[in-house]
């Protein structure tokens, strides 16, 4: 895919949605870092389901130590793996008191020193709470970086720098969040919604749904 096609289609996917943002709730960077431990292998949804509740009770890192693991786990139960997110937490908002006065790190290094912080949770912290060009690769952003040939690859790191190297300076901000959303309401896994696609004459896919 040349750079002409990839410009027209950000410059379509930013028409369609001027201001994407993550469909995760939060208050504070350090919300958000809480929210994104949690989504791993979860949704959004379930996520935002319990922690209207949490942040009313443990707004802080301060408040969240206090808590701990085993106070923590009855507000994320319902959330897939939430013994090891709770210990990850309470970890994580200690060492925020201890390492970083209680304030999340804006470099990746620091935040993949935290527990349960990898590569791809550094990412969405980095672009989404404070405004770096970073692009986390989940599934949805793998699936349709490599669908569409905007930036393929067989590992979502060989995913992550294509896209860092292929997407027009302007879109990098926002790329994050349009190629997740595309892929979570229309590139879907299954049968992808191409009918509806904007960018579908652009796409290189060769298994183009013809119905919805």
């Amino acid at each position: 895919m040349n750079a002409e096609k990839r410009k027209i289609i950000f410059e379509r996917l930013c028409a369609a949605l001027p201001e994407p943002k993550t469909e995760l709730e939060y208050a504070s960077p350090f919300q958000l870092l809480v929210a994104v431990m949690l989504s791993a292998q979860a949704t959004d949804r379930s996520v935002n389901l319990a922690t209207p509740a949490l942040y009313q009770r443990a707004p802080t890192p301060q408040e969240m130590l206090k808590l701990g693991a085993e106070g923590l786990i009855p507000y994320i139960q319902t959330i897939g793996l939430f013994r090891t997110k709770a210990k990850h937490i309470v970890e994580t908002s200690r060492l925020l008191i201890e390492r970083h006065r209680s304030e999340v790190p804006q470099s990746r290094e620091e935040l993949e020193a935290l527990p349960g912080v990898g590569r791809k949770t550094a990412n969405v912290v980095l672009n989404i709470a404070f405004g770096h060009e970073t692009i986390a690769v989940d599934t949805h952003i793998f699936r349709v970086s490599n669908r569409t040939g905007i930036a393929p690859g067989k590992n979502v790191l060989t995913v992550e720098l294509g896209l860092l190297k292929h997407v027009p300076k302007e879109f990098q901000a926002g790329a994050h969040h349009w190629l997740i959303l595309h892929g979570r309401y229309v590139c879907k896994a299954r049968k992808p919604e191409c009918p509806r696609c904007v960018i579908n004459d652009l796409c290189e896919y060769k298994q183009k749904t013809k119905s919805l």
